[in-house]
């Protein structure tokens, strides 16, 4: 069984919230990793200007600070996640987030329905 549906293949409250956790820390995780790649890009072009050096700098500093808090933030909800029963890394994968997509991007069947009309 998909981790990610309740037994009539619908999403469950719980399982909304779990998901929700999960890919609000992929993103924040993505986001940092972004603002690395921006600050060590400023950092490059900065063509030895002092006050861009410490912009691209700070810049580099936080986005690691902010990787560091979501790694470690994650890991919290984790355990806690784990004493109250949420399996929150089911929804780590591949297929779990391919199978998200698609079914947010593909048009349901009343969906479709309602367009015949």
């Amino acid at each position: 069984m998909d981790y990610a549906y309740g037994a009539d293949g619908n999403y469950t409250l719980m399982n909304l919230i779990q998901m929700v956790v999960v890919y609000a820390f992929i993103i924040a995780a993505a986001l940092s990793a972004i603002f690395i790649f921006v600050g060590g890009i400023s950092f490059i072009l900065s063509g030895g200007n002092d006050e861009k050096i410490k912009q691209a700098v700070n810049t580099i500093r936080y986005a690691i600070i902010g990787l560091i808090v979501s790694i470690l933030s994650f890991t919290f909800i984790v355990i806690i996640g784990r004493m109250f029963g949420m399996d929150l890394m089911a929804y780590i994968s591949f297929e779990s987030i391919t199978n998200l997509i698609n079914k947010i991007l593909s048009p349901s069947d009343d969906e479709m329905n309602l367009d015949s009309l």
